[in-house]
């Protein structure tokens, strides 16, 4: 491998024989060519690591490092320190890049020196294994264009595709990877933002995005879809939340209810819930009376958390606070 590629890739692989040899094909044709990869192992039993042997031994680009299985976070931690980029491209070992990914995001990233890292859209395949739920979220996905959109998307799910990120070396060395109990991607995603760490989309198709029963996020437990609201509990706490153990609960449906029994194990507990069910409103949910979004404005002193599922109905209830003057990341979050 070149001794300081602009880019590096980090490519950790298990067990990925079938599809690992397509990955690195999308690598080997990428218009962009100041890139190495590295190639975290991480105790496959089957043909991944001999191809991966196989690979370096003729290929000075790639770098192979073998370790006992020891899981996804220890893999990326692992190959972070053999990066010697500039940059850090991620890509799993399922994946398949766009020739153009690595040209369009490191000239995203040299024009805006302000961004950590830089993401982009995705295409969900193959096409016929996709249940609508998966449809929907690729949508939501590819509707994030801005730095600005996916500060604003932060709580509502991960807003950059894991596999698309490239991020600058030195400040993903700082903070590496972690086993929280919850996603690894989505947890450093939010301790960068935390820290008030910007990422940026470039606007297109860069990654195609395996789809299989087999993938990580439907088999880790830390990926278990009870694990999500306890990681944004825990960041709207160091948050949003930080000075005050009150807030405004908007939505109580099954992601609103999720997020209220999150926040309770960090003493944060809703002073009111507004719903806009003419059934629920005037009556009481924990002790905490159920509001009109009409009555918000007499409680201006409290963050307003949005838990309402679905991209149409949370546009609705940002256009409401915009007129009565709540201004996002300032005075609530959507948090689905």
């Amino acid at each position: 491998m070149p001794s300081s590629p602009l880019v590096s890739i980090l490519l950790p692989v298990h067990q990925a024989e079938t599809t690992l040899p397509v990955t690195i094909r999308s690598l080997e044709r990428q218009t962009f060519t100041d890139w190495g990869c590295v190639i975290v192992d991480d105790g496959s039993t089957d043909g991944s690591g001999e191809y991966a042997r196989r690979l370096a031994a003729h290929d000075s680009r790639f770098e192979v490092v073998h370790q006992p299985h020891r899981g996804v976070v220890e893999a990326l931690n692992a190959g972070i320190v053999r990066c010697r980029g500039a940059y850090v491209a991620r890509i799993d070992a399922d994946d398949v890049m766009h020739r153009d990914r690595l040209r369009l995001q490191v000239e995203h990233l040299e024009t805006h020196l302000d961004l950590a890292g830089v993401g982009s859209h995705v295409r969900l395949f193959p096409r016929d294994a996709l249940r609508d739920g998966l449809r929907a979220y690729e949508r939501w996905l590819n509707g994030i264009d801005s730095a600005e959109r996916v500060r604003r998307e932060m709580f509502v799910e991960s807003p950059v595709a894991h596999p698309t990120w490239l991020v600058r070396r030195d400040l993903l060395a700082s903070y590496a990877y972690r086993d929280a109990g919850w996603p690894e991607d989505y947890d450093l995603l939010l301790r960068m933002n935390a820290d008030g760490r910007r990422f940026g989309i470039v606007p297109r198709r860069l990654v195609s995005w395996r789809e299989h029963p087999g993938r990580l996020t439907h088999r880790g437990d830390a990926y278990r879809i009870e694990r999500f609201p306890r990681l944004k509990a825990a960041f709207l706490a160091r948050g949003l939340l930080a000075h005050t153990k009150r807030y405004v609960l908007w939505g109580y449906g099954h992601t609103g209810r999720a997020l209220r029994r999150a926040l309770l194990a960090h003493e944060r507990a809703p002073s009111r819930i507004v719903e806009v069910h003419p059934g629920r409103i005037g009556q009481r949910i924990h002790g905490a009376p159920v509001i009109p979004p009409a009555h918000l404005a007499d409680h201006r002193r409290e963050p307003i958390v949005v838990s309402v599922a679905g991209a149409g109905p949370r546009s609705e209830v940002r256009r409401a606070l915009f007129e009565m003057g709540f201004v996002e990341l300032r005075d609530f979050v959507c948090a689905a």
